[in-house]
Order: structure tokens, then sequence, then C-alpha cells
């Protein structure tokens, strides 16, 4: 029976050896965090592998709370199905009042090598929505699939307590009303060797990814907005990164900007969201605080500064960042996009020019990490 799982074995012991030496100087706190981001690796592998069928594909949840990658997007729900080349599909359900829903179909996987091609974006406004919220998508061959081509769709909250999911599914059309196959020893071995290609792969990608986008960018800087790379539908965002001492902090302003879905967040090295759910590490439009002047100022810091639009550091003098803005009617310029200042803490009521209009009590920061808690919990993925 040893020979069922030694693939599999094999790759996480593989894995624990590239977290114990990571592409960067790694704290004691970046291994242990480390170590519990590979969990969620083998756990999403696992999951990947086992539920993969392309005779019925379904859609997985494979990036969550417990299963980061990627530099996730702390409001958005990840479903994936993998598709096969001379198979037509149909796409069903119901819109739920999430801020964005977006669907993409990529040629392959994101991997070590690069970013796979998109040969479809868009989102729900292209679909034919009836007043019920059912809608439905049917694609197939005439998209140029392959086996291999993934489904990725995102589901995308504003308001974490108020937003309900929708419902969605996948339906293969030739193969439906057909039982699945038997499961076999060799099937079985089949897909614990596919999970351990899939956990290395997993690694190897997003050490890869932000060498090609994110540390390329100057430390304390970020980018104009751009179109978001890999096809995302009318998505803009804005990368970089952040290197901060105990006793600084670094100012982002943004113009508020008209669109569904406007939102920052800050990252670890291992190029994955930090604690959004006990810990204020990432910042939608519902929940900021919008100055007079109509400019979000966000402080990323260490130590807290008392004010509403805390994003925590966590931990890491070190980390990334991003802004993204979705649902977009026109392109964004310079003008739309973040300026970064780094100035000492005890400075940034001088250099906050709404300083006051952004105190919050520690009573009341207390009550906006409770409403995260619950906005996470509603969600109801574990």
């Amino acid at each position: 029976m040893r020979d069922l799982t030694r693939a599999f074995t094999d790759a996480v012991a593989e894995a624990e050896r590239l977290i114990a030496n990571p592409p960067f100087a790694a704290s004691e706190q970046d291994l242990a965090e480390g170590f519990d981001y590979l969990a969620g690796s083998i756990r999403s592998s696992l999951q990947m592998a086992f539920d993969y069928d392309l005779d019925h594909p379904v859609l997985i949840t494979p990036t969550h709370q417990y299963a980061r990658q990627g530099l996730d997007n702390p409001d958005a729900i990840y479903f994936n199905a993998y598709l096969t080349g001379d198979a037509s599909y149909l796409v069903t359900g119901v819109r739920g009042t999430t801020a964005d829903l977006s669907f993409q179909v990529m040629d392959g996987t994101y991997s070590s090598d690069g970013a796979p091609s998109t040969v479809a974006a868009f989102d729900d406004r292209e679909l034919d929505v009836a007043e019920d919220g059912t809608f439905e998508w049917r694609f197939g061959p005439e998209l140029g699939l392959k086996k291999g081509s993934t489904l990725i769709i995102r589901e995308v909250y504003d308001d974490w307590n108020s937003e309900d999911r929708g419902t969605i599914r996948i339906q293969r059309l030739d193969t439906a009303g057909q039982p699945r196959s038997t499961p076999s020893r060799e099937r079985i071995a089949k897909r614990y060797g596919v999970a351990a290609k899939m956990l290395i792969g997993r690694i190897n990608t997003w050490f890869a990814f932000p060498e090609w986008f994110t540390y390329k960018e100057p430390v304390n800087t970020l980018t104009v907005p751009k179109s978001t790379p890999g096809g995302l539908a009318s998505q803009f965002s804005s990368i970089g990164h952040y290197s901060l001492a105990e006793d600084e902090a670094m100012i982002v302003t943004v113009p508020v900007s008209e669109c569904a879905y406007q939102a920052i967040q800050i990252g670890s090295r291992w190029y994955i969201s930090t604690d959004y759910e006990d810990h204020q590490t990432s910042l939608n439009r519902s929940q900021s605080h919008a100055d007079p002047d109509q400019r979000f100022r966000y402080v990323i810091s260490e130590r807290n500064p008392g004010v509403a639009n805390w994003l925590e550091t966590c931990g890491h003098p070190q980390g990334v960042m991003m802004l993204r803005w979705q649902r977009l009617s026109r392109d964004l310029t310079a003008d739309d996009g973040p300026t970064v200042e780094v100035v000492p803490f005890e400075s940034l009521s001088e250099r906050l020019p709404y300083f006051q209009e952004n105190q919050i009590s520690e009573v009341d920061h207390t009550a906006r990490i409770a409403d995260r808690q619950v906005g996470i919990a509603r969600r109801m993925i574990s």
C-alpha cells in the first residue's frame, strides 16, 4: 500500500524543504507561517486532484482563508474547474448580490514557467440575467479549448455582511446522465501523483510570480494602475512591495473611483494574504473611510496609529501590496492611482490632512474586527 501514496508523500517532503529554504531571508515567524501555508497547499492539492473529473467537472474552491495562494483577494471567492477540448459545457446559476462576478477561461494553469493565455474573460454584465437572478452560459470547442484548460470564476464582495453569495454549477453536456467511472487502485495512485505535481508546482509558481512583477518595482512604491495580467475582465490593479522600520509608517493615498469595487491589501513574502479575518490587512471601499476631498488615505504600519484606515503589517516588516478596481467603465490613468509616502510614525498626525476625522477608538476597532470575523463566517468555507 505504501507505493500508492509514495509520489505524494515524497512531494510533501520536498515541499517542506522548499518552505524551509525560501528565496528570501525568513524569520521564525515567516517560517511558522510558511509551514501553515504548506498545510493549506497540501489540502488544496489533494482536493484539486481528487475532485478533478474531466467527464463530470465540478467547481472547486481551492483558495480561501485556510488555503492561500497567489496574493489571494480577501474579498473574493474563487471557483475552478478543469476542461477538455472536445466537449461543450453549461454554466448555470443565480446571481447573488456581491459586487462582481467574473468568468475567465485559460488554456492552462499558472506555473513557474509563466502564466497561461486567456481565451475568454468577461463579467456578468455580458450575461442575460433574469429578474430572479438566474443565468446560463454555454461554451465549448469554439473557444479553442484543450485538455488542461481551466475555468476560473471569481465572486467578489464589497460589503462582507450585507451581500449574499449566488449559486453556480457547471455541467459537461455530452456526459450528462452517465455515471462516474468506478475507482481503481491505478486511478487512485494516478491522482496521488497529480496531487504531488500540483503541490510542488504551486509552491514554485508563487516563489517565481512576484519576482516577475512585484519585486521588479522599487521598494515602497506602487505602480500606475493597469489592466491586471492574466486577462481578468474589467479589472485594473496597482502592485508594489514595502519595507518599513518599526518607527516608520507608509501613507497610501488614492482617489475614490467610480466603480463597483475598489480595494487595497497587503501580504507576506510568501505572496499570500495575511490574516484578513482577525486583523485589518485589507480594506475595500465599504470598509474604508473617505476623506472630505474624496480620497482614501491608508496607513500601513506595525503599530496602531488610531486611524480607521490602518492596515496591520502583523509582524512583517517586508511584504507585498496590491490595489484592485473592478467593473470599471473606463481605463484608469496615473491620476486615478495611488501615491506613496514613508514617514516617521510619530509624524502621522501632521502628515494626514484629515487626521482627526480618521480617529477610531480601540473599542470601535475591536468592533470592526468582530464584523470581519462574522463576514468571513458568512461565506461558510472551511
